[in-house]
């Protein structure tokens, strides 16, 4: 050992975690550049090529809907983990395993499999490791031994914050590149997941929310994003994946590969660190978000009864979080996982919001469900909710009032019984929505202007939604402005 790794190893045990905290954390400058992203897709690729994640993925995430939000949860998530103090990661690892216990069941093979199996845990995490040390040297510039030593050391200490097996995981940075290998060999496949990561999630991916101007233009660039990243996957993915599999890689994708990790090597170390990184190592964010006056919402004309578009619009904007075209209990346990995944709620607090979507799902299901085959479709959705709504003015209290209220108590963090700003922007924030698009948003509900919201000021937004003829209250512009 030599007598700076001595140093390192000593501080680190001192301070309980210090290199792993403090700015010059090779962990931090590494996983916080931007030219991360690279490399994510490839990861995304490995970690769904193991037969456990795969199902959990493919009969429970919403990645294929709504890939943007799922690339934003995993990275908010990585955040929190390398990013924060002991105290923050110890909430984020104890808010991830009450998400992954959730995470169980048997795969279209008849194999079970659960999120909380420790050896597919340490493989989600140690390829995380192998992207940052793939990084360097995709770039031109491998991190030595010693460097590699370090790294390894600071990733293990925020592993330690998951009690997992130290057996499970190398024993040394060395050792990884042999259990990379071995893993693929003896237990990746190249599953439904992984070649829809491949092939096919980003070529039908909605437009990101932040695309401006180039929104009208996402069709088109869907094709050359897609292209691009598929490409520049294969080229990147480890020799052994691609010959197990028998994935090309072409010159053109070798030379793609080249260009692209070079320059973007060469580009970086002469940015400032605002624009080099995304996460300051000191675990500031690198350009934080700017708050502004919202726009002035335009005047909307007033149209004959119009819910059957906007309730359309929020089955396929909000409900289908699978995004296969049906509702199943499947997108109502995705909706409630979505409003706990920004709160730091308890095992109490998240099952009480898993139980309000599962009670909305029951309720609509008896009255919804016309064909009687166990799913909902859109059409049946629309005509069941205008049909409720005309017959019985408490038709929406013994469904979406359910998960409406529970959403509201989960995201009363204080306990005051109203939500402030904060605490909405908590719930409904995130990295893809701007600003002032929540503050137009906070203050269409706080219908008395106190800077507050009530319990009832939230419900009633979510029932004008579904009920307004038209768009001249405040609750229809639960999906943005018109």
């Amino acid at each position: 050992m030599t007598e700076t790794t001595k140093t390192n190893a000593g501080a680190a045990d001192a301070t309980g975690g210090a290199v792993r905290a403090g700015a010059g954390s090779m962990l931090r400058r590494t996983l916080g550049e931007q030219r991360i992203v690279l490399v994510a897709w490839r990861l995304l690729v490995l970690q769904n090529a193991h037969p456990a994640v795969a199902a959990g993925v493919s009969q429970l995430s919403t990645y294929r809907n709504h890939p943007w939000r799922r690339i934003e949860h995993t990275m908010d998530s990585g955040r929190r983990l390398f990013f924060s103090d002991q105290e923050a990661l110890r909430r984020e690892v104890q808010r991830l395993e009450r998400s992954h216990r959730r995470i169980a069941g048997t795969d279209e093979q008849g194999r079970s499999y659960t999120a909380l199996d420790p050896a597919v845990r340490v493989w989600v995490l140690v390829t995380l490791y192998e992207a940052m040390t793939a990084l360097r040297a995709l770039s031109g510039r491998p991190l030595h031994p010693v460097q590699l030593d370090r790294l390894y050391r600071e990733f293990r200490e925020v592993c330690a914050a998951f009690d997992l097996p130290d057996e499970l995981f190398p024993p040394t940075a060395a050792d990884v590149p042999g259990y990379i290998s071995a893993t693929i060999r003896d237990t990746l496949e190249l599953t439904g997941a992984a070649q829809d990561m491949l092939y096919t999630v980003l070529t039908r991916a909605p437009a990101p929310r932040r695309l401006g101007r180039l929104r009208p233009a996402w069709p088109l660039l869907r094709r050359v994003v897609a292209r691009f990243l598929t490409t520049l996957t294969l080229a990147d993915l480890p020799t052994e994946f691609r010959a197990k599999f028998g994935l090309p890689r072409s010159r053109s994708a070798a030379l793609l590969s080249w260009v692209v990790h070079h320059g973007a090597r060469a580009v970086a170390v002469q940015l400032p660190d605002r624009l080099r990184y995304r996460t300051l190592p000191s675990g500031d964010r690198a350009r934080p978000r700017q708050t502004g006056a919202p726009r002035q919402p335009r005047t909307v004309r007033p149209r004959r009864d119009n819910r059957p578009g906007r309730i359309a619009a929020f089955y396929r904007q909000v409900m289908d979080q699978t995004g296969d075209g049906r509702l199943t209990s499947a997108d109502f346990a995705a909706m409630a996982h979505n409003v706990c995944w920004p709160l730091e709620l308890d095992q109490a607090g998240e099952s009480a919001v898993y139980a309000a979507f599962d009670a909305w799902w029951r309720h609509l299901l008896a009255s919804t469900d016309s064909d009687g085959d166990g799913e909902i479709s859109c059409e049946e959705f629309v005509a069941a909710m205008l049909a409720g709504i005309d017959r019985d003015p408490g038709y929406l209290d013994q469904g979406l009032h359910l998960a409406v209220r529970a959403m509201f108590h989960a995201a009363d963090l204080d306990r005051s019984g109203l939500l402030d700003a904060e605490e909405y922007r908590t719930l409904f924030g995130g990295s893809r929505v701007h600003p002032a698009e929540l503050t137009h948003g906070f203050r269409q509900l706080d219908t008395d202007g106190d800077g507050q919201i009530t319990e009832e000021e939230f419900v009633r937004g979510f029932t004008e939604f579904f009920t307004a003829r038209t768009e001249s209250v405040a609750g229809t512009q639960l999906l943005g402005r018109p």
